[in-house]
């Protein structure tokens, strides 16, 4: 491959970030990212090795030890969040829709979520660095005591393809307040739009080494995990990936955060609203075609309104828009790959071939002959046991599961060694707090369910380790030093 100095179209990305620049690959390896809904080329974009890793972890280093981000105030570090927020900003409708073309996003989800919502967290850990206490003083036994938050030091962000902008910020944005340095590693399965962060990090100012970006595949990315001057991997991606990062962090002793998969449950009581309930579907259930970590795809419903609760599903899922993503009419898009596209075809047979009885869906939708599309599938009489009850499946395929009592409920809801979403629906919300309360997951809502960026955020059991989000979250990104000192530094 020969690079040259520029892209040869806007798409293609064949440099890497590293220490404020466009550098050249150590290796020769890319990557053809395709369109979902279309399977035509989108770009080009190179791979990293672990010679790649290196650069970007001893130029993030050198940003922390050496640079100016090491020594600056919460309010310098503010300023320069803000003015990142605005360059994003000028960016976001064509970071929109390139992560539509990407991973089939809906273009209105993409638009809050990969547009609106990055520079949204800059501005609210901006706000939150600068109202954090960085030092006290204590009295003691023999004097003072100076309790301070230091930087964490250098992050590993490994983000993934369903919602990259966001996912990445989540990690970015407080590990930047607390005066963190980061290496970002995102998913070769939206291999183009992460490097919109790099062009307006530039624009912003951010000093060189602070933000490096390298496009890496497992390999590269388990160098970033393992490397001796990363301090801390925030990490968001399957379980199964989260237990050998996990695993690793354990054996270095080293700080992480892993934000891991789900197979969450959507309930609904005996008292539901239905029109409240297929409201809520679109954020608790179908949001991003399924491919949401918090995805409702276990639904129970009281047998006293079983066929009730199929029926509308199923009128639900028929009624939805399956096309393009770009199109503002389309309400669910296609899968981000065809690789993945398999995985959630495996699981409708898996599914056909179960006792499990099929509803609606299953196949391919008609008139769709290019892009990686499946139609929205239901299935009814699930056992809580079957594998599609079990595991997550990360597209539009839901599992219905029959109760008789709110305990039933409650105690299905936690048979799973998942524990990151859910909701209740009901027509007495005294009644849903009380039931949410009683369900061991991360996140719940009553009567719909919609990510609050001011709330901490993250999993229980195998959905993960720590929080983000919210003002809690630059605590992952914070150690405490103690230092002793005389009773003279009290404050008077």
């Amino acid at each position: 491959m020969t690079l040259t100095a520029e892209p040869s179209t806007q798409l293609d990305r064949l440099r890497f970030f590293i220490d404020g620049e466009w550098v050249a690959p150590r290796g020769g390896e890319t990557h053809t990212a395709l369109e979902a809904a279309t399977e035509e080329v989108l770009g080009t974009a190179a791979m990293g090795t672990e010679a790649d890793i290196d650069a970007a972890v001893q130029a993030a280093r050198r940003a922390l030890d050496e640079g100016p981000w090491g020594r600056t105030t919460a309010e310098e570090r503010a300023a320069v969040m803000e003015r990142f927020a605005d360059a994003l900003e000028k960016r976001a409708d064509a970071t929109s829709t390139l992560v539509s073309r990407e991973n089939g996003m809906p273009i209105g989800l993409s638009t809050a979520f990969n547009g609106a919502a990055p520079a949204g967290l800059l501005r609210m850990y901006a706000q939150i660095g600068r109202q954090t206490e960085f030092e006290s003083v204590r009295p003691s036994l023999c004097g003072a005591t100076i309790v301070r938050r230091e930087p964490v030091g250098v992050v590993g962000a490994i983000t993934p393809w369903n919602y990259p902008q966001v996912l990445a910020m989540m990690k970015i944005a407080p590990a930047l307040a607390a005066g963190c340095t980061i290496v970002l590693k995102p998913s070769p399965e939206t291999a183009l739009d992460t490097y919109v962060f790099a062009d307006a990090a530039t624009e912003a100012g951010l000093p060189p080494g602070v933000l490096n970006i390298v496009l890496a595949g497992r390999e590269a990315g388990a160098s970033l995990v393992s490397h001796p001057l990363v301090d801390k991997i925030a990490f968001t991606g399957s379980t199964a990936a989260g237990r050998l990062i996990g695993a690793e962090c354990g054996r270095l002793i080293r700080r992480m955060t892993l934000e891991l998969g789900g197979k969450s449950a959507a309930v609904v009581l005996d008292d539901a609203d239905m029109g409240t309930f297929l409201a809520g579907l679109d954020g608790a259930s179908f949001m991003n075609n399924g491919q949401t970590c918090t995805t409702q795809s276990r639904i129970l419903a009281p047998r006293s309104r079983y066929d009730e609760v199929i029926d509308a599903l199923a009128d639900y899922c028929k009624n939805l828009v399956v096309g393009n993503p770009l199109d503002t009419s389309t309400t669910l898009g296609p899968m981000a790959s065809e690789v993945h596209l398999g995985r959630v075809n495996s699981y409708i047979d898996i599914g056909k071939s179960s006792n499990a009885r099929l509803i609606t869906g299953g196949g391919r939708p008609q008139g769709l002959d290019k892009g990686w599309f499946v139609e929205p599938t239901v299935f009814a009489d699930v056992d809580n046991a079957d594998r599609l009850a079990r595991e997550e499946v990360f597209g539009p395929v839901y599992a219905v599961i029959p109760y008789d009592t709110d305990e039933q409920a409650a105690a299905i809801a936690n048979d799973s060694e998942f524990g990151l979403g859910g909701s209740v629906f009901t027509s007495d919300e005294s009644r849903g707090i009380e039931f949410a309360r009683t369900v061991r997951t991360g996140t719940i809502g009553v009567n719909y369910y919609q990510l609050d960026l001011g709330a901490p955020f993250g999993g229980m059991k195998a959905s993960g380790v720590g929080r983000e989000l919210g003002p809690e979250a630059i605590n992952a990104y914070l150690e405490y030093k103690s230092v002793f000192v005389s009773a003279d530094q009290l404050p008077s």
